[in-house]
């Protein structure tokens, strides 16, 4: 049953989170909620589009350093669905290029009054060293190869959409394992929400190590395609790369690439999703992109109704007893190492 009343007038107590940084420390409980709070607010805006006023007063201020162009328009709509102001922050037009630091400028942003900083940076760790040093909100929009709660969050709320429970689900990651920041954060929700994990792709790009976390490894996409229930087609991070870990991107194609002809070995009902942006031609033909089974547009869609549920939970209105940096339950790490 959802645990998130429809009216949003303020934060559920057991949601004790100031900050989104990663999904490696929620509860499978804090999860669900989040969850929860996505599929209710997706409903109260008739599917993202219709605006509430429950964060009227509030300033988000988005704060890239790398480019986006889903993940920064999506947490803009949100915010601006919930009725929140929004400060598109331009890092090569500010005083950082003037020698600024990067903490003393989020600290200025602060002083204005803001709310929430969402953050993008190609260093992993950075929204953790920012949420030790302010006190707004810190969402993590992406941290180098470390995390991308949001872009986990919203692959699983289109998983569970269509199928109903996550749990018992396998679900398929293909791709660039190592540089994926999108595969760590659906690995740990996934697993903390009782799916099977396959990691998937060439040996220079998903390491035996993997299984440390409790997934499977495979090289072999053919093999596993027929047990999966849903693949997530990963993007090859050439920008993260300091050596080329496969001889072409035709090769690669030919062995890792969701085609057609995979999909007719795969189970009748196969879902599969992409977080963009897609190469057609490289992770998956055009067939498999635009088929009724791809969820690759319904993800951006959800990615509103996951951003929206984040930006509530960490600046909407709290009881005065709730306290926000504290434990959810006994023995959770406080929000400020979260």
């Amino acid at each position: 049953m959802p645990s998130v009343p429809h009216t949003f007038d303020t934060v559920p107590q057991v949601w004790p989170h100031r900050h989104l940084l990663d999904l490696e420390r929620l509860t499978p409980g804090e999860i669900r909620l989040l969850l929860d709070a996505a599929a209710q607010l997706k409903e109260a805006t008739a599917g993202c589009r219709r605006k509430l006023t429950i964060l009227s007063g509030r300033t988000i201020v988005n704060l890239f350093f790398e480019n986006s162009t889903r993940t920064r328009t999506s947490f803009s709509l949100a915010a601006r669905r919930l009725g929140a102001d929004v400060v598109e922050f331009s890092a090569s037009g500010s005083s950082l290029s003037k020698g600024e630091s990067f903490i003393d400028t989020a600290k200025n942003l602060e002083a204005m009054g803001i709310d929430v900083v969402v953050v993008r940076h190609s260093t992993p760790g950075t929204p953790h060293l920012l949420a030790q040093h302010l006190d707004v909100g810190v969402i993590n929009a992406g941290d180098g190869a470390h995390e991308h709660p949001t872009q986990g969050l919203l692959d699983i709320f289109s998983i569970r959409e269509r199928l109903g429970d996550i749990s018992g689900a396998t679900v398929g990651l293909v791709g660039d394992i190592a540089h994926s920041r999108t595969a760590r954060s659906n690995v740990w929700g996934l697993l903390k929400l009782g799916a099977k994990v396959i990691v998937c792709g060439p040996p220079t790009l998903v390491s035996k190590r993997w299984e440390e976390l409790g997934v499977e490894v495979s090289h072999n996409l053919d093999e596993i395609v027929p047990r999966c229930d849903v693949l997530n087609l990963l993007r090859i991070q050439f920008e993260r790369q300091n050596t080329r870990p496969f001889p072409s991107v035709r090769e690669y194609a030919h062995l890792y690439a969701m085609t057609g002809e995979r999909l007719k070995r795969a189970r009748k009902d196969l879902l599969s999703r992409a977080p963009g942006p897609i190469n057609r031609g490289v992770e998956v033909s055009d067939d498999v992109a635009d088929c009724p089974q791809s969820l690759i547009l319904d993800q951006v869609t959800n990615g509103l109704a996951v951003r929206m549920a984040t930006l509530w939970l960490t600046c909407g209105n709290r009881l005065p007893e709730t306290d926000q940096t504290g434990p959810a339950q006994p023995g959770l790490p406080a929000e400020k190492t979260l």
